[in-house]
């Protein structure tokens, strides 16, 4: 198997991760497999999810401690994680793999990067494999993190790995660095969006809608953490938009403004583009 990522991690979020490099390194080369995967057979790829806050956080109704769309002024602004998925090239993914169930201890050292780079954008608490709510984490790990096998095998890792996976590959920065800014007055051309990815990372990511609003950016991977093109298919086919896109040729990157926050130009425009007129 070729070096995995967290074989020569990145030192972006602290010290704790950099200590942590040689544990993670002999963890994902070991050829182990899971003890129960409940049939379900290795995955074909990584599939990095993205969620644009600005779109998403457009659902709060009501605030709370939990929710990192309630953080006013500290609200997050650039793409945040949502998951590492291992997926299928035919589409389908694998799930909930193991009985392994999310301990959040043990990932106590990861804290500040979650909390910055991986905040829940809900109020809600999130469906777990084994009955009952949890953590938007607790979710991620159960139902996909448990599937990375045998590239991935424990909680910390996991974790880790995402972290330092959206860190090397900063797509809010590449797509600052090609004019497209948080805005909501603009529409950016869609076509132009994948291909400041493209000429990045060299691989076409997969980008899903809610209406005319970027909600996500998926970035997909080979198994030892290079980049390669999303199996559900480009979003650019001979020049043409493909059908698979659920976002059109024009699309926001829309700022999020919290009500009472900000110009007031800001929050009426917030109103105007969510139909509160």
């Amino acid at each position: 198997m070729a070096a995995s990522l967290c074989a020569q991690p990145l030192v972006l979020l602290s010290l704790q991760f950099a200590a942590a490099a040689a544990m993670i390194a002999a963890v994902m080369g070991s050829n182990s497999m899971p003890v129960n995967m409940n049939e379900q057979r290795e995955f074909d790829y990584f599939a990095l999810a993205l969620q644009w806050p600005g779109t998403v956080c457009r659902r709060t109704r009501h605030c709370c401690s939990s929710n990192a769309c309630c953080r006013r002024s500290n609200a997050p602004t650039e793409f945040t994680i949502h998951g590492l998925w291992p997926d299928y090239n035919d589409g389908t993914w694998p799930a909930c793999c193991t009985r392994s169930s999310f301990d959040e201890r043990k990932i106590s050292t990861l804290r500040d990067g979650l909390d910055s780079y991986w905040p829940s954008l809900s109020c809600g608490s999130s469906s777990t494999c084994h009955g009952g709510k949890g953590l938007f984490w607790a979710h991620e790990w159960e139902k996909h993190g448990t599937c990375s096998h045998p590239v991935i095998q424990d909680e910390y890792s996991y974790f880790l790995t995402v972290l330092n996976l959206y860190l090397k590959y900063n797509v809010t920065q590449v797509l600052n660095e090609a004019g497209y800014f948080p805005s909501n007055t603009e529409k950016y051309p869609l076509g132009g969006i994948v291909s400041a990815i493209e000429n990045a990372f060299h691989a076409t990511p997969l980008l899903v809608c809610s209406k005319d609003s970027v909600e996500e950016l998926r970035l997909c991977f080979y198994k030892d953490f290079e980049p390669r093109d999303c199996a559900l298919g480009s979003i650019i086919q001979n020049g043409m938009i493909s059908s698979k896109s659920s976002c059109p040729r024009y699309v926001k990157l829309p700022a999020y403004v919290p009500p009472g926050v900000g110009h007031v130009e800001a929050a009426l425009s917030w109103i105007s583009d969510n139909g509160i007129a």
